[in-house]
């Protein structure tokens, strides 16, 4: 052995000597990373044939070797780490010689490319990054963090530190919008640093929050972050399970943990909800807390034009208060008591398969001994006496086609279930009801008229619910039957919308945080998968940005609007109407339904293409595409660089050497941290596309192979991440604000500045530590 180091060893650390010099070196890191991978093979390749790099490995046939096994112990956890003192054998680190590693390395390297950059199952869900990074620099080519900066200053400038949590709340908000770290930092930094600065505010905090709230983008959805880990970890997590199954004795996966192994990038975002949005809490609390100890460093900046009027405060508390508190605690009553609810009497022709026992149970000892480890006695008990009860019924019920009386009783009993009132027309009614109170507290002189009128037209829309409609009625009857109930209602939302649209906070918050909720509510409530919903965002934010110029050039938004008004239209029809002209017999109903909706459905991109004109005339489009292309070539050539280099490590046991080292610890948790301090570590140094594309597919089979819940597995390591913008001295938020940064702010005080929220950062991993509830409780409701 060369320096009396394992092989393996030297090997792993020539491989990373070289790509710390290949990224420091200034070359395109997309780039560096393949090259990397080509010159620490052909390096290792020149050792190993001179003899210098020989390798120790356990005897796998020596009788202590079998006798471990036939003891139990899985094959996984045996090594030269393990057990030191089991029979070795000395090879070369090429066992079979370099050449044919070099013809292994180039079959994988096809392989690997073609099933996750080129044809793979992961390719639709890496196209959402296409799609999420177009969304996010067109809203900030928008100047949508200049007009949110201005509002969010007017709101919370007041308070103490008001200033730094104006800029967490518009990080937090431009993080679910655009995700883009770089463009949200600079943006903030230009923007908001001056005024910081100008009045009176210390460079280090100001810097700090700046840099901090800029990172947000990388957890809270959508994240790319979030969606280039899915895709890695889902494949990890269901291979690591497999092989773990495997070790004890099952089968499968499926059968030694009772339910699919499978995580997907949809719930993840939902694990991420939470976690992001307490790490932009903590760093609003730590922005308050240091201007209430400090208040020299983090004055109260009173906005102008702020009024003391009574009448204004007592309008503001009850309509805006009062009134919402009262219309949102009596819908959420009667939706607890069914008043509102589901009217749904949708009937399957065929009876629902029988259920089958929580375990399976026909396995043999060693599996069901290790079941039992992993269940517990009672759980194994339980599972064997629903077996047992299923079989005493002649086995589990096979589904089959339900006779006339059984769906006519089958029917009998949904419409006997349904709530007076649908869903749909009673969260708009009283949607309608917040709106009439909003716009009161936005403007006190609203007409009284006006909203009775709109008022009267909510109500009467539930009671025409209530009388007429049934849950048998078409849609295109009920429609018909409530056009007098929404005449009213337009005629008195109409002036609620003026008064509305001319408070600053809504105008500037609502169009962008409606784009937010269509793209994230579609992923979350589980209707589609992000890159569908990627589109969504993409188009949604073209369509804004060119409303936004227009506004700005004082030219028509006719058109932007009615385009956008059409595609609420064709979601509507799509959840009311059964649009499908393929079936044998299609009604009236149907074919003016879908006519209609394919009319809104043209009527929308053609107004999609105006936007991009506008765009395109105004010399906003172009820059858009050719940052996004920049981008988005950058994430898929750094994924492929990384898979040759990923490969190389492999093509001489690297990987199976570290797996071996982290597995000779007994203790899971132990593993896991010495696994996030290696990742936080080398975010001092690496950038998070390195770390994901490098680091993880070499320790995610055994981080994923235990029992810790792989979605927050996934978060825990998103976040260690997202501080790898911050950690000094190659944090990339710290070198982007500090090309905006005025020449008063030394690099000192922004290194300074950020520290406190590395440790807050540090905070919040320990707090998903002892409460991973935070990660797991939203997918676990909306399972």
């Amino acid at each position: 052995m060369m320096l009396g180091i394992d092989g393996v060893l030297l090997a792993l650390i020539i491989t990373f000597i070289i790509l710390f010099g290949s990224i420091l070196s200034g070359f395109p890191v997309a780039f560096a990373i393949g090259g990397a991978g080509v010159l620490s093979f052909v390096v290792v390749a020149l050792l190993d044939t001179a003899g210098l790099l020989t390798h120790s490995l356990v005897d796998v046939t020596s009788p202590e070797y079998k006798d471990l096994l036939n003891s139990g112990v899985s094959r996984l956890a045996i090594s030269k780490f393990s057990y030191p003192d089991l029979p070795r054998i000395i090879e070369p680190v090429f066992s079979q010689g370099w050449e044919r590693a070099v013809d292994r390395t180039l079959s994988f390297v096809v392989n690997r490319i073609n099933e996750r950059v080129i044809a793979g199952q992961s390719i639709e869900t890496l196209l959402a990054i296409l799609m999420f990074v177009l969304m996010g620099i067109t809203l900030e080519r928008s100047n949508i963090a200049n007009d949110l900066l201005t509002s969010m200053a007017r709101v919370f400038g007041g308070l103490p530190g008001g200033l730094a949590v104006s800029v967490v709340v518009v990080g937090a908000f431009l993080a679910a919008s655009t995700g883009i770290v770089g463009a949200t930092v600079v943006t903030m930094g230009l923007l908001s640093l001056p005024t910081m600065l100008r009045n009176g505010y210390s460079p280090k905090l100001a810097t700090g929050v700046i840099s901090a709230s800029g990172t947000l983008g990388q957890i809270i959805p959508p994240s790319i972050v979030i969606i280039i880990l899915g895709t890695l970890a889902g494949d990890l997590y269901s291979t690591a399970q497999e092989e773990r199954a495997r070790s004890v004795g099952c089968n499968d996966a499926l059968t030694y943990l009772g339910e699919p192994a499978v995580v997907s990038v949809g719930t993840l975002f939902q694990a991420a909800l939470l976690p992001g949005i307490m790490l932009a809490l903590l760093y609003a609390l730590y922005a308050f807390g240091y201007a209430i100890f400090r208040p020299e460093s983090a004055p109260a900046v009173p906005s102008a034009g702020h009024t003391d009027s009574r009448t204004n405060r007592r309008n503001i508390l009850v309509f805006a208060a009062g009134v919402p508190a009262v219309v949102a605690g009596a819908f959420l009553l009667m939706q607890q008591t069914n008043i509102v609810g589901s009217q749904d009497v949708t009937i399957d022709s065929y009876s629902d398969i029988g259920i089958t026992a929580s375990l399976r149970t026909n396995v043999d000892e060693q599996c069901k001994r290790s079941m039992i480890e992993l269940h517990g006695q009672e759980a194994w008990n339980q599972a064997v006496s629903e077996a047992e009860a299923i079989a005493a019924q002649g086995g589990v019920e096979a589904s089959e086609k339900l006779t006339e009386d059984e769906l006519a009783a089958a029917l009998q009993t949904k419409l006997a279930a349904a709530a007076p009132i649908g869903f749909g027309i009673g969260g708009f009614a009283f949607a309608v009801m917040l709106m009439i109170s909003l716009g009161r507290s936005a403007d006190i002189g609203l007409s009284q008229r006006h909203m009775a009128v709109g008022m009267a037209g909510a109500l009467l829309s539930m009671l025409v619910d209530v009388w007429l409609v049934t849950p048998l009625t078409s849609p295109g009857l009920t429609v018909i039957m409530m056009l007098i109930p929404w005449a009213l209602i337009y005629y008195g939302i109409k002036p609620v919308v003026a008064a509305l649209a001319r408070v600053e906070l809504l105008r500037v918050v609502f169009p962008p945080l409606v784009l937010i909720i269509a793209v994230l509510g579609s992923i979350l409530g589980g209707i589609t998968n992000p890159t569908p919903a990627a589109g969504l965002g993409a188009a949604g934010a073209l369509m804004l940005a060119a409303f936004r110029k227009l506004t700005d050039d004082q030219k028509s938004t006719k058109v932007i609007l009615q385009a956008s008004y059409a595609v609420v239209i064709c979601i509507l029809m799509g959840v009311n109407f059964d649009l499908r002209i393929s079936t044998e017999q299609v009604s009236p109903e149907t074919w003016i339904a879908f006519l209609f909706a394919y009319g809104m459905y043209l009527y929308a991109l053609f107004g999609l293409l105006m936007a991009c004109l506008v765009l395109y005339q105004g010399d906003v489009l172009r820059p858009v595409v050719r940052e996004t292309s920049k981008v988005t070539s950058m994430v898929f050539t750094i994924l492929i660089g990384s898979q040759v280099l990923n490969l190389v490590v492999i093509s001489y046991g690297g990987e199976h050497y570290i797996q071996q080292y982290l597995r000779s610890f007994d203790n899971e948790i132990t593993i896991f941290l010495i696994v996030m301090v290696l990742l936080f570590v080398l975010g001092f140094v690496l950038d998070f596309l390195e770390i994901i594309y490098i680091v993880v597919p070499i320790v995610g089979p055994v981080i994923y192979g235990g029992t810790f819940d792989p979605a927050w597995v996934t978060i825990m390591i998103a976040i260690n991440l997202q501080t790898s913008f911050l950690t000094p001295p190659f944090g990339f938020a710290l070198f982007y604000l500090r090309g905006v940064a005025p020449r008063s702010v030394r690099t000192q005080d922004i290194y300074r500045g950020v520290l406190p929220f590395v440790v807050i950062q540090i905070v919040g991993l320990l707090i998903l530590w002892f409460f991973p509830e935070i990660v797991t409780i939203v997918p676990q409701l909306l399972d």
